[in-house]
């Protein structure tokens, strides 16, 4: 029997580097915030987390994430198409564009979009003018939600939009479906699974996101407050606990969200492959 060469090492070593790398990045740290937000007591806990201030951050901070992960559902599958099935002129540097919210500081992407979206801003005046306050209110922060989050969506579908084989649609239109019907029957469910990842991540990313939202926000208390600036406060007030406190019951909520996703993509897979 031929021996097999592999090009990196073994499984043992790179199993181990593995755990290795996760409890030293991952576990480590959240076992510190889990043992810190438990050490403040119960009681004590429940009263920073029930805290009407605190709560309706979080309603603030996952209310504005899931309409701006729904929105980037939609125009993220759209930019995803245009850039895999037409050919233009520019189209690199489009492309090139749509990463551009992974390497801009957050705090100059929130600056730029509270020029843009104030009242006299050059895209904000038009909101105004119709009686929509696009900054210092929730669709200010959704707007910066948006644009920190559409990259997740559109590179999650893009690769799986160049592996479709244009052959289905065809044959779909040949046998007298319309284009609608061979979205939804033919091309929406095999971008499904990625496009409820894309939308996770983007998800996940809206709900922690600070420092793009915090400038256009404007900080009203019980308005537009949103969960990382309480963690803010909590920590310039030197209450660590408090901070601690509100930061894991964050993580508990955004790990059970992405957690059902994970499930709800885990029994399609299931379902697809019956």
């Amino acid at each position: 029997m031929a021996k097999v060469t592999r090009v990196i090492p073994g499984f043992r070593f790179t199993m181990g580097f593995t755990l290795f790398y996760l409890t030293l990045i991952v576990l480590i740290p959240l076992a510190s915030l889990i043992l810190k937000g438990g050490g403040i007591g119960f009681g004590k806990f429940l009263q920073t987390v029930l805290d009407p201030r605190v709560l309706h951050s979080y309603l603030v901070s996952f209310g504005c994430a899931f309409f701006a992960a729904i929105i980037n559902s939609i125009f993220g599958i759209i930019l995803a198409w245009v850039l895999v099935r037409y050919e233009f002129s520019c189209k690199k540097i489009i492309d090139g564009l749509i990463d551009l919210p992974f390497a801009l500081p957050t705090a100059v992407a929130g600056i730029a979009l509270t020029s843009l979206y104030s009242e006299n801003g050059w895209i904000g005046r038009f909101f105004y003018a119709i009686g929509i306050e696009s900054s210092f209110s929730l669709v200010g922060i959704t707007i910066a939600l948006i644009f920190i989050g559409i990259p997740f969506v559109t590179r999650n579908i893009q690769p799986i939009l160049k592996d479709l084989d244009t052959q289905y649609e065809e044959a779909s239109m040949m046998l007298g479906a319309n284009r609608w019907t061979t979205f939804r029957r033919v091309i929406f469910p095999e971008i499904l699974p990625s496009l409820l990842t894309g939308f996770g991540l983007a998800f996940a990313r809206g709900v922690g996101e600070y420092g793009s939202v915090v400038f256009i926000a404007g900080n009203t208390p019980m308005k537009t407050e949103i969960a990382p600036l309480m963690i803010m406060s909590k920590l310039e007030q030197y209450d660590y606990y408090g901070a601690t406190a509100i930061a894991l019951v964050l993580l508990i909520l955004s790990f059970l969200i992405l957690f059902s996703i994970n499930l709800i993509q885990w029994r399609m897979s299931r379902l697809k492959g019956i």
